[in-house]
């Protein structure tokens, strides 16, 4: 009987503790509207790829929104409104992994635009040459995207707002979207920007003084006179006189080839030369007459001289 006991009464504990679990889910989930996100939480992914994931996932859950219930809602037929915002981003975290994703980021502007949709509209048309239904809804949600920045997100750079937008526009626009949609999200930042606005144009306007002021500092080449063209133009023409050593001077402007002897052929050439010296040289003594020789020849003729006197004789 005791252990019955005891096990009723754990019984009784947990029916309790599932009921007080259950009542804080309601609370919570009815009370969703009024959370507040911050971009510095410490348990989403707050990377700046994390950030700009945001955004796309904003982007297409507002293109679902603008299609369905905000056309609904405008043309009157209340009884087709079955796709609310919250909605949308509850079925795109079921069905996509959001892990890398800043989920608090993302959940404040499927939460805020549609609430702020009637004065970011009124933004937009300002600068606006057409009437805003005329808009394509992926330029209408992108141009949402980036005026909810600049008039609630003050510590994102209006540069990276517009930047931002060109990248969704590349990712999901049309070719030529970019042109319209930079357009009007540059007057915006002017006018809900504008001291942010006029000081980056100052500090422009000093980075480019300071590049342009080492320029100004260095003197202006003055135009040559008569005497200086003549000076450089006689240095001009000296340049290639021989020196000292008789080779030419070799100026920058004008260098002197100097034609390279082929090694082989010159030591052709030295061999040839030596022999033909050498052939001379023997001919020269073989020509030249020795005594012994000279007295011999003068014998011989005078023995043929006697023979021939002595024949005649006879």
């Amino acid at each position: 009987m005791t252990d019955q006991l005891k096990r009723a009464i754990n019984a009784a504990k947990t029916a309790q503790t599932n009921d007080q679990q259950a009542e804080a889910t309601r609370i919570a989930s009815s009370s969703a509207g009024e959370q507040k996100f911050d971009m510095s939480e410490s348990s989403y992914k707050t990377s700046h790829t994390a950030v700009r994931k945001a955004r796309r996932f904003a982007m297409q859950g507002l293109y679902e929104w603008l299609v369905t219930d905000r056309r609904f809602d405008k043309d009157g037929k209340l009884g087709w409104k079955d796709n609310a915002p919250h909605d949308i981003a509850a079925r795109t975290r079921a069905t996509n992994a959001m892990h890398t994703v800043h989920i608090g980021y993302y959940h404040e502007m499927m939460r805020d635009i549609p609430e702020q949709i009637e004065a970011l509209d009124t933004l937009i048309s300002q600068h606006l040459d057409r009437d805003i239904d005329k808009l394509d809804t992926v330029e209408h949600a992108i141009l949402l995207i980036g005026a909810y920045e600049l008039q609630n997100r003050l510590e994102i750079p209006y540069k990276v707002v517009l930047d931002e937008a060109m990248k969704l526009n590349n990712h999901f626009g049309a070719t030529d979207a970019h042109k319209l949609i930079n357009a009007v999200l540059d007057k915006m930042a002017t006018d809900l920007r504008d001291l942010e606005v006029q000081a980056d144009i100052k500090a422009n306007r000093r980075s480019s003084q300071k590049a342009a002021a080492p320029a100004a500092q260095q003197p202006q080449s003055q135009p040559k006179t008569a005497d200086e063209t003549k000076a450089t133009t006689n240095a001009d023409d000296t340049s290639e006189t021989p020196t000292t050593t008789g080779k030419p001077r070799i100026s920058a402007n004008k260098a002197i080839k100097r034609p390279r002897a082929n090694k082989a052929q010159a030591n052709i050439s030295d061999y040839r030369a030596s022999k033909k010296a050498s052939a001379q040289g023997h001919n020269e003594a073989a020509a030249a007459p020795t005594p012994e020789s000279t007295a011999a020849d003068v014998g011989l003729q005078d023995s043929n001289l006697v023979n021939s006197d002595e024949k005649s004789k006879d």
